[in-house]
């Protein structure tokens, strides 16, 4: 009796231990969870950028370590270039656009003071002055206010530099990385893991490059657009709209706003001209360019894309909603493997009522699969008692 008391205690503790290790995991976890975000940005990159290696390796026949430099060393100087040719002309143009905003500002709170009733005057004037606020004579920033910002930019820079860091060291170290975590398993799950894994980069590399494409594609499609219509800062609008095409959602109205108000300093017709070239872009985008660039990316349904912006964007923002597509798919792929059976799911019975006349409940069942859904190698399931 003593001993099964004992026993009982001894796992009781054991019990209470465990939990305990978990919820301090977990708070650990929480309280890292920028650096958490910032290396799955990198895994991210790094996945994109593992078939450029591959690539380069298959043409060329270069190890791996110089193929990773070539590829790291082109994505840096891309980034380089951007920063350094790019945004210094941008911001100069930004300049002189908003030199004449505050101009143009006046005489629209001039024209929306002759509107009637007084009622619509005073709501389309308090807009204008809260846009004309930014451009008021501001007192000079006191100390606290410069050391704060020269704070935020040296964590953005550190921020920028460790990622870079990161995605460098994931594409080197991954087959290692990989080979170490897969030796805590035991032989016969290896394989598996291994795939699913594999699976999951895969996932990430496509949603990543396919993000790209359409941030490149939108972004030299309005800056060629904006220059047309003779937009001033060109340029900056069109970099603008391609940062921001990676937001989901709200990303285009975001990229958007900046183009109008400066067609606004041109004239109102450039001003309704730039609103229907970015409506006719998007247009193009949603309805032809999406569908050939994210086709088999993350294999995600409408309704799975939409629940994981809005859980991702309530937790984390702007940064949840941006990766919070890719983390979906991540885990899509791994649950897939999970309920990989050689026994399919059978049809609701009431859906085989509403079939048309002719389909037997095996054609109902295998039409029930999606039509494009990849074969993979599925691990047989006991049968249950009963069946034939």
């Amino acid at each position: 009796m003593r001993s099964e008391a004992l026993g009982w205690v001894t796992r009781g503790a054991g019990a209470t231990l465990g939990v305990a290790a978990v919820l301090l995991l977990l708070a650990l976890l929480y309280a890292a969870h920028d650096v958490l975000i910032l290396v799955f940005l990198a895994v991210l990159l790094g996945a994109a950028l593992e078939p450029v290696v591959a690539w380069i390796r298959a043409r060329t026949g270069v190890p791996r370590g110089p193929a990773i430099l070539i590829v790291y060393a082109a994505f840096l100087a891309a980034v380089v270039a951007v920063a350094v040719f790019v945004v210094p002309t941008a911001l100069v143009q930004l300049s002189a656009a908003l030199d004449r905003l505050p101009a143009f500002l006046d005489r629209l709170r001039e024209w929306s003071e002759r509107l009637r009733p007084e009622s619509v005057a005073a709501g389309v004037g308090s807009v204008i002055d809260a846009l004309r606020a930014p451009f008021r004579p501001a007192p000079p920033p006191d100390p606290e206010s410069v050391l704060g910002a020269s704070i935020l930019v040296g964590s953005v820079g550190t921020a920028l530099v460790t990622l870079l860091a990161l995605v460098y060291f994931w594409l080197t170290e991954r087959p290692r990385l990989q080979r170490y975590a897969l030796a805590f398993l035991p032989a016969h799950r290896r394989e598996g893991v291994r795939d699913a894994w594999n699976e999951v980069e895969t996932r990430l590399g496509l949603w990543a490059r396919g993000q790209l494409v359409l941030m490149a594609t939108i972004g030299v499609a309005t800056g060629v657009a904006y220059t047309v219509l003779g937009l001033p800062a060109a340029l900056l609008l069109a970099l603008v709209a391609a940062v921001t095409e990676i937001i989901p959602i709200v990303g285009p109205i975001i990229g958007a706003i900046p183009a109008l108000l400066v067609a606004t300093t041109v004239s109102p017709e450039t001003a309704v001209l730039t609103l229907g070239v970015y409506v006719l872009l998007h247009a193009l985008e949603g309805n032809v360019l999406v569908p050939i660039v994210m086709r088999n990316t993350v294999g995600l349904s409408p309704f799975l894309v939409l629940v994981s912006l809005l859980i991702g964007g309530t937790a984390g923002g702007i940064l949840g909603a941006i990766v919070a597509v890719p983390i979906a798919a991540g885990v899509t792929a791994v649950l897939e493997r999970l309920q990989a059976r050689r026994t399919p799911v059978p049809v609701d019975p009431t859906v085989l009522e509403r079939q048309p006349e002719g389909i037997e409940a095996g054609e109902a069942t295998a039409a029930g699969a999606p039509p494009d859904a990849p074969s993979r190698k599925r691990r047989s399931m006991p049968r249950l008692a009963g069946e034939g």
